[in-house]
């Protein structure tokens, strides 16, 4: 999950593209980096009332707020599929009905979240916007997390430098 030599080449390959085109679009690596720093400065960042994170030169904001409850259930599953160092996670493969239940809870409340990031300047790029899920089918029983939202609120910023290395 966030250990990125574990992930499969089309995975690092995807995520690097991304970040570089991310970087591109709010002035640079440094300005996205400096915004992930900004956000872990927030250990909670995704349950605080106020939805919204600046930092010196690029603003993420979201037009949902996470309770606790949530991100406590999403952080334990995260953790576990960290240990597990299964790559392909689906969130909805779980086979406790119970715990099944309240995942599916989770998932429903992180579906519409969407995340807008913003340069501070306008100058410095168009800025990009993602969402918590890479694929969302529940009719299938398929919650796959994106990679991007992983990278930017849960991995730690050697995971984002490695991806960025990996596209060049």
């Amino acid at each position: 999950m966030c250990n990125f030599n574990q992930l499969d080449d089309e995975t690092k390959l995807t995520l690097g593209l991304f970040m570089q085109k991310a970087a591109t679009a709010v002035g640079g690596m440094n300005f996205l980096l400096s915004l992930i720093e900004a956000i872990r400065k927030h250990p909670n960042a995704l349950s605080e009332k106020k939805t919204t994170i600046a930092s010196n030169n690029t603003i993420i904001t979201w037009n949902k707020v996470v309770f606790k409850d949530k991100l406590d259930l999403l952080n334990e599953m995260l953790i576990a599929h960290k240990e597990a160092h299964n790559k392909s996670f689906n969130m909805l493969q779980e086979p406790n009905h119970k715990r099944k239940k309240k995942i599916l809870n989770l998932v429903k409340t992180l579906k519409p979240v969407e995340f807008v990031i913003k340069p501070q300047n306008p100058q410095d790029g168009g800025g990009f916007s993602f969402s918590v899920f890479d694929t969302l089918d529940l009719d299938n029983n398929t919650a796959i997390l994106n990679p991007i939202f992983l990278a930017i609120f849960f991995c730690s910023i050697e995971f984002t430098k490695k991806a960025v290395r990996y596209a060049s």
